[in-house]
C-alpha cells in the first residue's frame, strides 16, 4: 500500500481544482472563470487499490507584493514543506511567464520529487509543446504528462505516475473520504463560487462570506416522514456600499440567484433540506487586516 500527500501547484487559472475535482470524483474545490479563486489549501483525498493520495490544492501563484496575494503566496510555500511531492499544474494554453519562473523556482528549492501536468490537451494551442520544453529545462527530474482536467484526458497516467512517486505507508484516511473540510468551510466555499459566478469579474476578490449559524433542524416531508433541515445563516462580506448593490441587484434579484445555486449546490452535498438565509454586508478595507485574512487565508 502506499500513501503521499500531494501539493498541486501553479498559476492562477492553471487549472488546478478542477483537475483535483476530476482526480477525486467529487466537487472538493470551487471553480470559477476567474484567477485566484482559491484562497485556502485544499484537502482532496483519492484512494484506489495501490493507495491513497492526500491532494492539497494551493491558492495559484500571483506575482504580487500585496499582503492578500503575499498570504496566498505563503500558503504555496507551506504546502511544499510539509507534502511528499508536488503535483505541477501548466496551462498548456499561455506561455511561461514570471510566474511560472518563480514556480519552477519553488519547486526546484523544494527537493521535492515533481509530476507536471500540461492541462488544457482538450484545446488546441501552439504553446503545449514551448510549456513543454520549458519544463524540460527548469525541471529535467520532473515526470511529464498531458492532460485534460475537463475531459478526464490522461488522468490515469498522471494518477499512475504519481503512484509510482509515492513512499510505502498505511492510509491515512478511511476509504469513503474524499475531503477533510469542516462543514462550515465547506457552505462558505459554496456561497462564494455562486456569489462569484454572479458578478463576474466586478469583484471577485472584494469579497468573502462569514457562516454565522449553522443547524441541524427537525422538519416535516412528503407524507408526514421527518426531513431534517440544514439551517444556515450566512453573510458576504464585501468592501463597500456600492459592491453591495452589485451583490444585491435590482429588487433583490442577483442575492436570490446567489441563495438558490447555492442551496442546490449544498443539496448535492449535505443529506438535508437546505435553508439558506443570506445576506451582504460591508466590511471596509478587509484585506487589509492581518488577523482575518489568518482566519481566512490558510
Amino acid at each position: 500500500m502506499k500513501t503521499a500527500t500531494v501539493a498541486i501547484v501553479g498559476r492562477p487559472s492553471a487549472g488546478k481544482s478542477t483537475l483535483l475535482n476530476s482526480l477525486t470524483g467529487h466537487k472538493v474545490s470551487i471553480t470559477a472563470p476567474v484567477p485566484q479563486t482559491t484562497r485556502n489549501k485544499i484537502r482532496g483525498i483519492l484512494t484506489e487499490e495501490q493507495g491513497q493520495l492526500i491532494f492539497i490544492d494551493t491558492p495559484g501563484w500571483y506575482d504580487s507584493r500585496k499582503k492578500f496575494n503575499l498570504r496566498m503566496q505563503d500558503l504555496v510555500s507551506a504546502a511544499l514543506a510539509e507534502t511528499d511531492m508536488a503535483l505541477y499544474v501548466n496551462d498548456g494554453g499561455r506561455p511561461a511567464g514570471p510566474e511560472e519562473e518563480a514556480i519552477v523556482a519553488q519547486l526546484a528549492a523544494s527537493g521535492r520529487p515533481v509530476v507536471a501536468a500540461v492541462n488544457k490537451s482538450d484545446i488546441a494551442s501552439p504553446r503545449r509543446e514551448e510549456n513543454a520544453a520549458f519544463i524540460r529545462l527548469r525541471l529535467a527530474r520532473a515526470e511529464l504528462v498531458n492532460v485534460s482536467a475537463v475531459t478526464g484526458s490522461g488522468l490515469d497516467e498522471l494518477k499512475t505516475l504519481l503512484f509510482s512517486l509515492a513512499p510505502e505507508g498505511p492510509p491515512l484516511y478511511p476509504p469513503e473520504f474524499y475531503t477533510d473540510q469542516e462543514p462550515e468551510f465547506r457552505v462558505a466555499e459554496i456561497i462564494r463560487e455562486k456569489a462569484i459566478a454572479v458578478s463576474r469579474e466586478e469583484l471577485p476578490h472584494a469579497l468573502y462570506v462569514d457562516v454565522a449559524d449553522l443547524e441541524t433542524r427537525e422538519g416535516a416531508g412528503a407524507a408526514g416522514k421527518n426531513a431534517n433541515q440544514l439551517w444556515i445563516r450566512a453573510f458576504i462580506v464585501v468592501e463597500s456600499e456600492s459592491q453591495k448593490g452589485i451583490l444585491v441587484g435590482a429588487g433583490g434579484s442577483r442575492i436570490k440567484a446567489i441563495r438558490v445555486a447555492a442551496q442546490k449546490e449544498l443539496g448535492k452535498i449535505f443529506p438535508y433540506r437546505i435553508q439558506l438565509d443570506l445576506r451582504v454586508k460591508a466590511r471596509p478595507r478587509w484585506r487589509r487586516e492581518d488577523n482575518l485574512l489568518k482566519r481566512l487565508i490558510r
